[in-house]
């Protein structure tokens, strides 16, 4: 007897899984959005559910009528021979789906139908009736409802046959594992197994496409770990065919077992995904052929093997401004060890992100669109020519390495003999290189000033490439550890957003002291490296001084006052994330009660009202402000008298104000400041790796007259 069947799949896949029913006999097949209709007979059925490493389900056509309104449905269901497919006394579950049926538009209102349905025959045959059972039901039944026509499914597999059996952990955002087996098919995996050739995956997760290679090159069908199929309950269920296909299953695979396998690696920076990893390749049978490690992206090709192969890799794709930009160094590494260690390799990458892939810096020869779950991937094909690059300590010198690593000689032996581990190696010191790189112990943070209109945007991708393919070797950080912004020019007015909202605090060291910084979501760390020495005078004033700090941002010259010595510190800043982190800043350094006080509110204001008077205040106001809390805006260049006189106006007679400003192109007017003797201290107060940009910080000393 020759059924009408349908196998849905992830959306792309659907021309693999038609190759692929075609080779287990399927006939008649047609493609169609996310799935593939074919006939066959019953054991081409059970096959496919066995042997399809890409269907989600098999589903067996019942019945197609039409169903323009709910009774329409009822009868179209009621006229199914239920007894041949149920016992009176047994369970169901029904799922619906329905588009463009003015009548019945509730999906799950249609399932009721089904289900009333199937009961009322069922009752009126027997007396008696089965019942829902949603888990685990005997029978499970699928309708799809496309304006007025019905299809009615029997789920022969029941549980989706992504679902393999060996994997229990997934980790963030694992693909399902059919759609890791199409995308080995895709890039040409059984070819490749069976002559013996490699397969790496450097960015392995939680191994599913390891897993899933070993199984093609094993010839080991996905579905033989399964505890059971939907379709072994069901009353028509032929158990003697299906016995002797798990037992031809079970011979191949122990055919597959015991021939030579091909090296099949999987490397990952994360200790807990290569964990899950191994479990997941243990409980699928391959523990013993293939290889897992812990290791960074950039150390993927220490040791390729001598026979090129296949590197698939799923890096992540950023869903937010802030994430695909911390995820350019990553895509730029990628690239970059592709044409150095993989020549003569066929590389895929798996990407949801365009804008990343371009980072890659190279041209694929071919695009497959595919869905991972809703997301739009493409899977890019990149055949690297035969020929091995320079080792990455040999790569060809430029005009910006030889700069980084000329400024890295001479900073870095600066930085051990005066005890700094967070400071600038580059900024911009190469106009068409427009970056700053900064070193904040083993990370690197690096800013990319946006080029003008004038430059093709396609070069200044093409330089930040290869700034961000330079960068973790020279430095000696993984690609993982290297987190890029991009400081686009602003109109006049507006202000740098939040850009991610991960919440990664970090520890760095300054000194003696212990500091936060968060090198994801701010375009700023939330410490300022060009303040440091700045920071250093602080704490020299401090001993025996009130200190107080104007808009305080994470309150690390606070750190340092309190460090030196001040009797009592007070920290001034409108926003409470700001205070938050000044507050541990604070605590971190031991630095806690009512000694050092914390006030969240307008600079501006709370200074008009203030009538306590201070030894030593640091004012440091941004460029420009604004905030609902605000009075109204805040200019620098157009309040910054105003602002110094109002906090000279809160000094002890011997008391010392600090002005500080990194406002490019400020001119502090004098003439508006009567009264107070002042004194530009900007040349004293720039750390030597910031010495390439003289107004990054410029600070100015103030007493009363």
């Amino acid at each position: 007897m020759t059924l009408e069947l349908f196998a849905p799949c992830p959306r792309g896949l659907e021309p693999v899984l038609l190759e692929e029913l075609r080779a287990l006999g399927a006939q008649e097949l047609a493609e169609h959005r996310a799935g593939v209709a074919f006939r066959g007979s019953l054991e081409l059925a059970y096959r496919a559910c066995l042997w399809s490493r890409v269907a989600s389900r098999v589903l067996l056509t019942l019945s197609r009528f039409s169903a323009p309104d709910p009774d329409a449905l009822y009868a179209g269901i009621h006229a199914v021979p239920w007894a041949e497919h149920l016992s009176p006394r047994g369970t169901l579950s029904v799922h619906a789906d329905c588009h463009n049926n003015a009548a019945i538009a509730h999906s799950g209102f249609a399932a009721l139908r089904v289900k009333d349905a199937v009961v009322d025959r069922l009752r009126a045959a027997s007396g008696a009736r089965p019942s829902v059972d949603p888990a685990d039901p005997d029978l499970r039944l699928r309708l799809f409802l496309n304006g007025e026509r019905a299809t009615l499914y029997l789920d022969l597999a029941g549980e989706a046959l992504h679902r393999r059996a060996y994997r229990f952990a997934g980790g963030r955002a694992p693909l399902k594992e059919n759609l890791a087996a199409g995308l080995l098919l895709l890039a040409g995996w059984p070819a490749l197994a069976a002559e013996g050739r490699p397969l790496l995956d450097p960015m392995c997760g939680s191994g599913t496409f390891l897993v899933e290679a070993a199984l093609i090159a094993a010839d080991i069908a996905p579905g033989l770990q399964r505890e059971a199929f939907a379709f072994e309950r069901w009353r028509g269920h032929d158990a003697a065919t299906w016995a002797r296909l798990q037992g031809e299953a079970r011979e191949r695979a122990g055919q597959g077992r015991q021939a030579a396998s091909p090296p099949i690696v999987g490397y990952d920076a994360d200790a807990a995904a290569i964990a899950r990893a191994r479990d997941n390749v243990r409980r699928a049978g391959r523990g013993r052929l293939v290889r897992l490690e812990q290791r960074e992206l950039s150390r993927a090709g220490d040791r390729v093997p001598d026979e090129a192969g296949l590197l698939l890799v799923n890096p992540p794709y950023g869903r937010r401004i802030g994430e695909v930009e911390a995820l350019i160094p990553l895509y730029a590494a990628l690239g970059d060890l592709l044409k150095q260690r993989f020549g003569g390799w066929s590389a895929h990458v798996l990407t949801g992100n365009r804008e990343l892939a371009g980072y890659i810096g190279l041209r694929a020869a071919r695009r497959h669109v595919v869905y991972n779950g809703s997301i739009e991937c493409r899977l890019l094909a990149y055949p690297i020519e035969a020929r091995r690059e320079p080792a990455p300590g040999a790569a060809t010198a430029t005009d910006f390495e030889n700069r980084l690593r000329k400024n890295l000689r001479h900073i870095s032996r600066w930085a051990r003999r005066v005890g700094v581990t967070c400071y600038r190696v580059y900024d911009a010191d190469i106009p068409e290189y427009a970056v700053a790189v900064d070193r904040y112990e083993g990370w690197v943070h690096v800013q990319e000033y946006a080029p003008p209109a004038s430059v093709d945007p396609s070069d200044a991708r093409r330089r930040l490439r290869r700034v961000l393919a330079v960068i973790p070797d020279l430095l000696g950080v993984g690609a993982q550890d290297v987190f890029l912004k991009v400081r686009r020019r602003q109109r006049r007015g507006a202000q740098y957003e939040k850009i991610a909202s991960s919440g990664d605090l970090r520890q760095v060291h300054e000194g003696p002291h212990r500091l936060l910084v968060n090198l994801r979501d701010y375009l700023d760390t939330g410490l300022f490296l060009e303040q440091r020495q700045t920071r250093a005078l602080i704490a020299e004033l401090a001993p025996g001084r009130r200190f107080l700090n104007l808009f305080c941002y994470t309150a690390a010259a606070t750190v340092y006052a309190a460090a030196g010595g001040a009797r009592a510190t007070t920290s001034v800043d409108l926003s409470a994330t700001y205070l938050d982190w000044a507050r541990r800043n604070l605590a971190l350094n031991g630095f806690t009660g009512a000694r050092h006080a914390l006030l969240r509110t307008d600079c501006s204001a709370w200074i008009e009202a203030c009538r306590e008077r201070f030894g030593l205040i640091y004012l440091n106001p941004p460029t420009f402000s604004r905030s609902k809390a605000m009075r109204g805006t805040l200019d620098v260049q157009r309040d910054h008298a105003w602002l110094i006189r109002a906090a000279a106006g809160l000094l002890e007679p011997d008391g010392v104000l600090l002005f500080a400003t990194g406002a490019r192109r400020f001119k502090l007017d004098p003439s508006a400041l009567p009264g107070l003797a002042i004194e530009e201290i900007s040349r004293a107060c720039l750390p030597p790796d910031f010495s390439r940009r003289p107004h990054a910080h410029r600070v100015w000393r103030i007493t009363r007259g």
